[in-house]
């Protein structure tokens, strides 16, 4: 049971995530909050989050994209869940398993609020919509910084630790431009600059999702063969 939630679930979520963002890429009737003309869907022009929209900004209906997109936010939940019972694996040490318990419940709330995004389109939820996506990322700043601790602290291969570490830096400067940056719907230049960033972020959050797995994966084993020192 351990294994499912720690490993495979923390696997699939990002993996399905990413399968479902290319079906509603593929799906996505056209147009973007500047250009309702637009063709398709525009990996500089559109938000994910317009993937998710009941309509697309041209004006038709967006049941495939809405769907899929909506679905792999959802199941963000999911991984969440799997993070209740990841400070098992590092019980052994009490300042860890401390740390990886407020970590896990960041990462639940962080999580949860990505599932947010998937259950507030857009188009039909605004406001609750940008609060869910403008917060998730809030609550993932001291989470990762806590399990970057928990990693660095343990057995653990330091190339997982150095793939969470790049992530934090990446997320925290993503918080801050968030509260810096201008309004998307002022000009397409900062539409498009803002679209470009919240993939690359995205992006990232998945990779340390999935790397995740493998480092608590690794964990799991040396608790059953422990390493000789």
């Amino acid at each position: 049971m351990s294994r499912f939630w720690t490993v495979l679930v923390l696997r699939f979520v990002p993996s399905f995530f990413v399968i479902a963002v290319c079906i509603g890429i593929f799906s996505y009737p056209g147009g973007n909050i500047h250009n309702p003309d637009q063709i398709g869907y525009s990996f500089s022009h559109n938000f994910l989050s317009d993937l998710g929209g009941y309509q697309s900004h041209s004006g038709e209906v967006n049941f495939i994209s809405s769907f899929f997109f909506n679905a792999g936010m959802f199941f963000f939940a999911a991984v969440g869940i799997g993070f209740l019972y990841v400070p098992a694996l590092f019980k052994e040490d009490r300042v860890n398993y401390r740390l990886a318990l407020l970590g896990s419940a960041l990462f639940l709330f962080g999580t949860a609020f990505f599932s947010g995004v998937g259950l507030t389109p857009y188009d039909l939820y605004l406001d609750l919509h940008v609060f869910f996506a403008v917060n998730a990322f809030r609550f993932l700043v001291p989470a990762s910084m806590l399990y970057l601790i928990v990693l660095l602290r343990s057995s653990v291969d330091n190339r997982f630790a150095l793939v969470t570490g790049v992530y934090l830096v990446c997320v925290v400067a993503y918080v801050i431009y968030q509260m810096m940056g201008g309004n998307p719907f002022d000009s397409a230049e900062e539409m498009v600059r803002q679209a470009i960033i919240q993939k690359l972020i995205v992006m990232a959050s998945v990779i340390s999702v999935f790397s995740l797995s493998f480092a608590f994966e690794h964990q799991a084993r040396a608790q059953v063969t422990p390493s000789i020192r």
